[in-house]
């Protein structure tokens, strides 16, 4: 059974970085795009970036332009969120999640698997 497991949360002062992790476990074929998504207490979950099964396209969404990067080790079943310039408003549960299919989407519904999430505090 595959599960995803996010990793690398914690708090931070505003204009601080984190890398989230989220690892792929229990099935060696991945070709399936990956995304992060984030919901906040009162707010519906929200797309932040994902990246297609290779590696090589990604979709960056509004909140994170600019800001965060994602990327993916292929050979580890690990994708990465970079976050850079974080703000308090970037506070949130973040989700890890994989697609049905290989390309990248903003779709809350194209993913089928979700990890348990991991919080990020930024704190002004």
């Amino acid at each position: 059974q595959v599960q995803l497991v996010e990793s690398g949360g914690g708090s931070v002062q505003d204009g601080g970085s984190l890398r989230l992790s989220c690892v792929a476990s229990g099935r060696t074929d991945r070709r399936y795009a990956m995304g992060w998504f984030r919901q906040s207490p009162g707010k519906e979950r929200e797309f932040v970036a994902a990246i297609g099964w290779s590696g090589a396209s990604t979709r960056i969404g509004d909140v994170a332009k600019g800001r965060f990067s994602v990327s993916r080790d292929t050979g580890k079943n690990t994708i990465f969120l970079h976050m850079s310039n974080l703000k308090p408003e970037d506070t949130a549960m973040y989700y890890c999640a994989e697609a049905f299919g290989g390309s990248p989407s903003e779709d809350f519904f194209e993913y089928n698997l979700w990890g348990p999430g991991v919080l990020v505090n930024v704190s002004s």
